[in-house]
Formats: structure tokens, sequence, C-alpha cells
């Protein structure tokens, strides 16, 4: 990677973590040091993704006092169990705020079921028919759900949905269609990981003018990191840039320069 005076120029390119989870106690007792940690390493702007009715408000907390956060909101498949009408309207009105970008994330997750998968998909859908209505962007989980999630944005996207499958982790059919879906593919510090050579694999046949980086932190601490951090954070996305980098025969700062376009088209983060 290019460590000398990496990305500080404002006429070079830069990082965007499209998805992080900056409003979480994690990161209560240091967050404005997270940032400026991130920002020495390049990374210009960040997305903090609500996943729950009680992490909303503080999720618009953080985007409100630090100009370079943006918001997603939304309704983690975890959380599915108990939403009604009330929440929906609640949400609704939520992603008007001026710094929400997307919502989401929303999806299904099949590989710890902690909410019953009629009712995930039920909420999923909602969500998605309110990215529709709102013309937002919505950000999908999808773990060891990928047929029932790719059924399904097909079914409601109408061909009209835009947005990213985060964190992903299917093969190359998966990838090809999310792709003729017109999705983009998020990828975190999974990447890194030694025994992940599969999802290697398919990253390199992504075009990266569809790829966005991301942390997810304080989850996913790329490797060597990982095990030696009490928890991940936004200037890791650096590690995600790097292993793409190799993988699409580039330099660091052509990554940075596309997927920070890609996060800027999708979003408007940064425009």
């Amino acid at each position: 990677m290019e460590k000398k005076g990496y990305l500080q120029n404002e006429e070079e390119p830069y990082l965007i973590d499209s998805h992080s989870h900056l409003e979480m106690p994690d990161f209560d007792e240091d967050r404005q040091e997270v940032i400026q940690r991130a920002r020495k390493a390049g990374v210009r702007y960040f997305l903090t993704v609500g996943t729950h009715p009680s992490d909303w408000e503080a999720a618009l907390r953080v985007a409100r006092r630090y100009a370079e956060v943006y918001s997603a909101l939304g309704i983690h498949p975890h959380y599915a169990s108990g939403v009604g009408d009330e929440m929906f309207e609640q949400l609704k009105a939520a992603l008007k705020n001026r710094k929400v970008v997307a919502v989401g994330e929303m999806g299904l997750d099949f590989y710890r079921d902690r909410s019953p998968r009629p009712v995930q998909i039920e909420v999923f859908r909602r969500q998605l028919r309110i990215a529709l209505d709102m013309e937002i962007p919505a950000i999908i989980h999808d773990r060891e759900a990928h047929k029932e999630t790719l059924e399904i944005l097909k079914y409601e996207g109408e061909g009209r949905l835009r947005g990213v499958i985060h964190c992903f982790s299917g093969d190359p059919a998966a990838a090809e269609a999310c792709l003729s879906m017109g999705f983009y593919i998020s990828v975190p510090g999974t990447i890194t990981y030694s025994r992940n050579e599969n999802l290697r694999r398919v990253i390199a046949g992504v075009p990266l003018e569809k790829i966005l980086v991301e942390t997810d932190c304080p989850y996913l601490t790329p490797e060597p990191l990982r095990g030696r951090q009490r928890r991940n954070e936004p200037a890791n996305v650096v590690r995600v840039a790097e292993t793409l980098a190799l993988l699409h025969h580039c330099t660091v700062a052509e990554v940075a320069r596309i997927t920070s376009r890609n996060v800027r088209y999708l979003f408007g983060i940064g425009n």
C-alpha cells in the first residue's frame, strides 16, 4: 500500500466506510478519536447503520454531530419479531432526516434465526416497499439465505430498487444475480481472512465499479489485526482496499477512487 502520504491530499482519492456502527456503545468513550484515526488513514466519509428503533436516534445523533458521518436506519432480521405498524411509521418518519441516505440494514438471517423466518421475510418485504415508495437505497443483510433473499429482491424490487448487498458472502451465481438487478456488492474485512479464499475468488470476478468497501465495525476486524484489537474501526477499511487492489491488479488509490465514486452515486455521500 502507498503508505507515505497515502490519501492525505484533498485532491487525491479517499476511502468511504460504507457500513459501520459508530452509534454503538463500543465507541462512546473515544468516537472522535476513532474518526480522527480514520481520517488520518485516508477515510473521508462514514455511513453508520442503526439496526433497531432503539439505535436510530443514536445513529442520527452521531450523524448530526460529525459532518463526515451519514446514517442508514432499518430493522435488522434479528429484531423482526414484535415489529408492528407503528414501528414502520416511525421508520418512515426517521428516514426523512437529511443525514439519512438509506434504509437498512434489512434482510434475512437464516444462520442465527433469532426471529422466525416467516416474520423475517414479512419485515424484509415491508422495508423494501418503503425503500421503493420513498425512492431511497436499500442495504441488504443476507446470511445463509441467498436463494430467498434474491427471490424477494427480484419480486419486490420490480427492477426499480437500488441498493447494496452488505457483507457479501455468496457464490459467483449469487454475485451475478445481484449485479444483474443493479445492486452493488459490499466487501468487509472477511475478505482478508486466510480461510476465505472462495470469497476472494468471487470478488476478483466482480468489477470494481460495482464494489463498495466497509468495516461493519466494531465487528469483522481484518487480518492481521483480528484477535489483536478489541474492536474493529473505520481506519481498518484500508486493509480491505489493500486486498481488493491485489485481487484486481491495481493500486489502492484506484480502489479508493472507484469505490468512493460508487458510494457517492448510490448514497449521495460526499456530493
